[in-house]
């Protein structure tokens, strides 16, 4: 999981969304990663490359690079909030779109451990999601005052 998050992000992030999303191909969430990650950080290559490293074209890399991010960052902010209400996870301290700003690969890694726990196989292939139940909540008899009136 983390070579994969690590080395290829776009794969680990669609596969997540294929299994929160069973209409969904793994493909698809991959594709439009790549595009906003991937090729952010590609652009902002070929611009240095192309037209050097001059106050125009920094201040271009960095605009397309902070652009593709922040679409990435709400992109799969968006489908961590939709993971953690599928399986009443708690809230983080702070947004699901900062979250994969800030911490993009650790958060897709994270995701991928949620939901490979909270799957399992069974034995005619199919793969069944598991949800902890709520704790078991008592309800008790007020006690009633001693003294009569």
């Amino acid at each position: 999981t983390c070579r994969t998050g690590c080395f290829c992000p776009c794969v680990l992030f669609g596969r997540n969304v294929a299994a929160l999303k069973e209409d969904t191909p793994w493909t698809a969430p991959c594709v439009c990663h790549a595009v906003f990650v991937e090729g952010g950080i590609a652009l902002a290559i070929l611009t240095a490359i192309f037209h050097g490293v001059d106050p125009r074209s920094s201040f271009l890399i960095g605009e397309g690079l902070l652009f593709s991010w922040w679409l990435c960052g709400t992109y799969t902010g968006i489908f961590r909030q939709e993971l953690q209400k599928k399986y009443h996870l708690k809230n983080s301290p702070c947004d699901p779109c900062m979250v994969h700003c800030c911490l993009h690969w650790c958060a897709n890694c994270q995701e991928h451990r949620e939901r490979r726990g909270r799957l399992t196989e069974r034995e005619d292939g199919v793969q069944m999601t598991i949800v902890d139940a709520p704790p078991v909540e008592e309800m008790g008899m007020p006690r009633e005052s001693s003294c009569c009136l």
